[in-house]
């Protein structure tokens, strides 16, 4: 048994306007060294495969075909081997 931790955020290029909404109200809450908010999901997967490279792959397709929007966000990920 595996378990992914995956996080996605919006490329660089691509502007996050709920991470800009999100550092605007920190200054008005006089926060104002916040200088960059990133916003972004947050999965937790537990999957059966045969090894770990096994596992990484099925990471990469599964978050490639619906867990993000390729055009727009990208991705990273660890996966770790746990007791069923």
């Amino acid at each position: 048994m595996y378990l992914a931790k995956i996080k996605v955020t919006y490329k660089p290029s691509v502007l996050d306007p709920q991470g800009e909404v999100i550092k605007s109200a920190l200054h008005r809450l006089d926060y104002e060294t916040v200088e960059q908010v990133i916003q972004g999901k947050y999965f937790e997967v537990r999957l059966s495969a045969d090894s770990l490279a096994a596992a990484n792959g099925l990471v990469e397709s599964m978050t490639e075909a619906l867990l993000i929007n390729q055009n727009t966000e990208t991705y990273n990920y660890t996966v770790e081997e746990v007791e069923a």
